[in-house]
């Protein structure tokens, strides 16, 4: 009964808590930018036609995604989050290590807001770094592409789709999470001490709020939002994202970061949505995840696989699965 409650307390969070995508105001937000589109694109159609097309909305891989969400927030209770470590080892180690290196040092200020200003901008940078990181290495590297392929075997895109992951690269993000945070406390607390403290909206980071707000669910949609290049130049736009999962040679491993396309125009792997001339077509070639039982079993073959025949050089991960297909 406790882990009964614990599941539907998790589904519930998702549209309660500001940390994660669902949550209401997003939403709100989210139905909002759409009415704008609609209003400056599709009139032509009716509002809750072009918002809810049953060709998406009820496709069977939008189904699926509906599937892989419920059972996730099941495998997570139940395996992920009793494996998961702490961050406050990780923080003191590295704040001890920075003080052996580089010695004792004062605070470096004692104001208020540069504190909350300055460690509320390290937690976001570490924390949307990371997962660019991540995101890149399970594109570049076979073994976890065998794992990462699952999201992008979605054929059309919903805001559920973020959540269509494998448990095991679930795993992997929430560990990230774990190391990004300890990292930033470790180094928040060598420069600032106890006065740490962090600016946040409803309980989360006032930069990850903002992210969220200005429509994040609509990365994953077949909504097509453009900032426009001057803005994409530093932020990841809902119509970069869906490039990013374009099944077309050209987009393969582009447009890899969360919120900041810094990263990307660092790694060589950014792209404006305003390169896109042709409707996007999602998936991974042969769709090797058209049922719920190949989403979660196919990746663990694939990957005893890669470990038997070993990495093929000169190829990366998407380039060798869309050759597949």
């Amino acid at each position: 009964m406790d882990q009964a409650s614990e599941f539907l307390n998790a589904l519930n969070s998702h549209f309660f808590n500001a940390n994660k995508r669902l949550f209401w105001g997003y939403l709100l937000t989210t139905l909002l930018l759409v009415a704008l589109v609609w209003f400056r694109q599709k009139r032509h159609v009716p509002f809750l036609k072009f918002l809810f097309p049953k060709k998406v909305w009820l496709h069977p891989s939008a189904k699926i995604d509906y599937s892989v969400w419920l059972i996730n927030n099941l495998v997570k209770i139940l395996v992920i989050l009793p494996l998961l470590f702490s961050a406050a080892p990780i923080a003191i180690w590295l704040s001890q290590s920075m003080e052996a290196v580089f010695g004792d040092i004062p605070n470096v200020t004692h104001n208020r807001t540069i504190i909350l200003v300055s460690f509320t901008l390290l937690v976001f940078l570490l924390d949307d770094f990371s997962r660019f990181f991540l995101h890149w290495i399970m594109h570049k590297v076979p073994l976890l592409w065998s794992l990462h392929k699952v999201h992008h075997s979605a054929e059309v895109l919903t805001p559920f789709t973020v959540y269509r992951l494998h448990p095991l690269e679930s795993a992997l993000y929430a560990c990230r999470l774990v190391l990004s945070q300890g990292f930033a406390i470790g180094i928040g607390f060598y420069l600032f001490g106890h006065k740490l403290a962090l600016y946040d909206i409803l309980g989360a980071n006032v930069f990850v709020f903002l992210f969220n707000l200005f429509g994040s669910n609509l990365r994953h949609s077949h909504v097509w939002l453009s900032w426009g290049d001057r803005i994409e130049n530093w932020f990841i736009s809902p119509a970069q994202h869906q490039i990013h999962h374009s099944n077309s040679h050209a987009h393969y491993d582009k447009n890899l970061g969360a919120a900041l396309s810094i990263w990307d125009r660092l790694f060589g792997t950014f792209l404006p949505a305003s390169s896109v001339t042709t409707p996007l077509k999602f998936g991974v070639g042969e769709q090797p995840h058209g049922k719920l039982t190949a989403l979660y079993l196919r990746p663990l073959f694939d990957m005893y696989n890669n470990l038997k025949n070993g990495f093929k050089s000169g190829n990366t991960a998407s380039k060798q699965v869309h050759k597949e297909g």
